[in-house]
């Protein structure tokens, strides 16, 4: 389906990757609630591979992790665009995102990290994507990821 979003996203050449089912849990990726669309969270894969396993401040620098928040952000629009059949111009509004990051117990940028998701979704949807958000450094992921973002869009129809 092609759109106003698609065309976005063609303009500033991104890609979506697949939208893969989640590997450790029995949830679905995304599950709409009336006119709220709840993207679960999404680790830094493309199309299966984990590029970004470890910890942001030893493993992986604050600008490498804010590149595996803005890939994860990008698994975040592949699971709405499956739950809205195709038509990211369903969604109104990105009303919330959060972001966990892996990291070292004296890293205090993990806001900055989450920038590379937030940042795609003003990109993405201009004033539409600007969001609220919750960020939180933690000690263990799951897959080892250094990243997970998961977000909630207002939709119509």
């Amino acid at each position: 389906m092609s759109g106003r979003i698609e065309a976005r996203l063609k303009e500033l050449g991104i890609e979506l990757p697949e939208a893969r089912a989640p590997k450790v849990a029995r949830i679905k990726g995304a599950n709409i609630a009336g006119n709220m669309l709840y993207v679960s969270g999404q680790v830094p894969q493309w199309n299966g591979e984990l590029p970004y396993i470890g910890k942001v401040g030893r493993d992986f620098s604050v600008e490498e992790g804010t590149a595996a928040a803005r890939l994860c952000a990008l698994n975040v629009l592949a699971h709405a665009k499956e739950a809205l059949d195709g038509d990211l111009d369903r969604i109104v509004k990105v009303a919330k995102l959060r972001g966990y990051v892996n990291a070292t117990e004296d890293l205090d940028m993990v806001g900055g990290v989450v920038n590379g998701a937030s940042d795609l979704m003003v990109e993405v949807f201009g004033e539409a994507g600007q969001h609220a958000r919750t960020v939180a450094g933690v000690t263990v992921m799951p897959l080892g990821v250094a990243i997970e973002v998961e977000a909630d869009f207002l939709i119509e129809g």
